[in-house]
């Protein structure tokens, strides 16, 4: 039997292109897409800075509920996983 909904299976990885996203909808895109995340997915987001303000917010929205990993950090090439817990 298929999974039709194997997007829901844990520890699946889903990308997320901020550079693709006007500005003014950046925050909201991120948050909607981090609330639509089951325990145990991630959301590997990718930027062409550091979003210390995004992360601040999400610190304040989500708690402890978002792990935040860097998988690259370097000028102009931001990688970041948020885990939900």
């Amino acid at each position: 039997m298929s999974q039709a909904h194997a997007h829901l299976s844990p520890d699946a990885i889903y990308p997320f292109d901020a550079r693709g996203v006007a500005k003014r909808f950046r925050h909201a895109a991120i948050f909607g897409a981090l609330d639509s995340l089951q325990p145990g997915e991630t959301m590997r987001f990718a930027n062409d800075h550091d979003p210390l303000p995004l992360l601040s917010q999400m610190a304040q929205r989500y708690g402890d509920r978002i792990a935040v990993a860097y998988r690259q950090r370097e000028p102009g090439a931001i990688v970041i996983d948020f885990s939900v817990l």
